[in-house]
């Protein structure tokens, strides 16, 4: 095998014309039948991320940001995401915030003010997405479409939500037709419910799930004193108000809220179910509500290097996928599968996981069915005990994941983000390490070398 990439590159290299020519490309010979992701001569194509930032999480009506407005909190991220970069607002394409609970165009005109508070021109345009839990990473999703389609070069996908301001509610008059359409029914069902059932129709133990949150919280309480995630929480100053004698206080956030280092089983034993009289999903293995916004800037890899950029991450592939809304949990274990096939990948091909913590039952199951190593699988914790502020989760679990391979370097080239959707649906995303990549090293070690040529054998 080295003796074949060596005989290449020499060979390349008389090839090579003077200047540079995008029709001859070392990696196309790079990528073979058996190599791990199919690399093509549009090398500096590739949609990369060279930024990805993130308020603190905070817990939604008592946290830190109980008296932020949502628009601010917008305005934070997307005014970090160029600044931290020194990008030109007036060269970004579009901006897609994903954001769920509150009214369409009422929040996407707060999103509209949160561009001009950070700084943008009316010239830059903003939409929103709503694909429930996955709406941060679809927005990522439809800015890299985007731009591969060459609607425009540079654009931020981004994540909002305010629980403290707009909280989950049913909807509010039902078509009585659902009453002959089950899984239409089972649209309506709480999320609760829907944990309850998966745990149910699973075997996932009450042990189980608890033990889940307090690993949850034990990871993230390391990640938090070892400073971890110091390189993606952007410090926010802002007001709280005392609740009882109206006092507004300025105060700096910037660490997320609501880890509890010492969380144990006997303590979480004791909590009641939340949601059904004998179930198992309580408030401590449940994700809690949240406030929080992210932000994430993409453009090609040609255009970052001509800015001198570095690339944090490069976008690989996404999948969204629909399951039984009875058990929308398990979204995760269908939707991973298709993402890392759509990358040409295997699953053995993946060295970390950012997997929504929407409940441990999910979560668990999810684990279990697509036979996950538990030590690659969410390692500086999750929403069990960061929190889950809907529309945000996605952009935040972007940059905990690419900063965390960033750190782990060589040790750590792919990476997959995934969460279950409200209404039976799941969404997975496959990103590769920024700087895991050049012209020649796109293969991987295979068991037989039937597909290459004699002189690699």
């Amino acid at each position: 095998m080295e003796k074949a990439f060596n005989r290449q590159k020499v060979l390349l290299a008389h090839l090579q014309p003077a200047s540079p020519c995008p029709s001859i490309s070392t990696s196309i010979c790079a990528a073979g039948d058996s190599a791990a992701y199919h690399r093509t001569a549009a090398f500096g194509d590739d949609i990369v991320i060279v930024a990805a930032y993130r308020t603190a999480i905070c817990k939604a009506k008592r946290g830190g940001f109980k008296d932020t407005h949502p628009d601010d909190l917008l305005g934070f991220v997307l005014k970090a995401v160029v600044e931290k970069t020194n990008v030109d607002p007036r060269e970004v394409g579009d901006i897609v915030v994903g954001t769920v609970l509150a009214p369409g165009s009422e929040r996407a005109i707060e999103c509209r003010m949160a561009a001009f508070y950070a700084g943008f021109p009316d010239t830059v345009p903003l939409r929103t997405v709503n694909r429930q839990c996955s709406s941060g990473l679809q927005a990522v999703a439809d800015v890299a479409a985007s731009i591969k389609a060459g609607y425009y070069e540079i654009g931020i996908a981004a994540g909002l939500e305010s629980m403290t301001v707009n909280s989950i509610s049913g909807v509010p008059k039902v078509n009585p037709r659902v009453e002959i359409f089950q899984q239409a029914r089972d649209c309506l069902l709480p999320m609760g419910l829907t944990s309850e059932n998966v745990a149910q129709r699973y075997g996932l133990t009450r042990q189980d799930q608890d033990q889940a949150a307090v690993e949850s919280h034990r990871k993230a309480a390391a990640a938090r004193a070892s400073g971890k995630f110091k390189d993606e929480i952007i410090p926010v100053t802002t007001k709280i108000v005392d609740p009882e004698t109206g006092i507004q206080k300025v105060v700096t956030i910037s660490e997320d809220d609501g880890i509890r280092p010492n969380s144990n089983l006997a303590d979480l034993s004791r909590l009641k179910p939340a949601f059904k009289k004998d179930g198992t999903t309580t408030a401590g293995n449940s994700s809690q509500v949240s406030d929080g916004a992210g932000a994430v800037l993409l453009m090609k890899r040609s255009l970052a290097a001509q800015k001198g950029l570095p690339v944090l991450g490069v976008f690989r592939s996404f999948a969204a996928v629909g399951v039984d809304p009875a058990v929308m949990g398990v979204g995760p274990a269908v939707a991973i599968p298709a993402a890392v096939q759509a990358a040409g990948l295997e699953l053995n091909d993946i060295d970390l996981f950012e997997i929504n913590e929407a409940f441990a039952s999910q979560y668990v199951y999810c684990i279990k069915k697509l036979e996950l190593d538990p030590e690659k699988v969410n390692v500086n914790g999750g929403a069990l005990a960061l929190g889950h502020p809907l529309g945000a989760t996605g952009a935040r679990c972007v940059g905990t994941l690419l900063h965390e391979m960033k750190r782990r370097g060589k040790d750590s080239r792919f990476g997959v983000i995934s969460m279950c959707i409200g209404s039976g649906m799941g969404a997975a995303a496959v990103f590769e390490r920024g700087d895991g990549v050049d012209a020649l090293c796109n293969a991987r070690k295979v068991e037989s070398n039937d597909l290459l040529s004699k002189d690699a054998r």
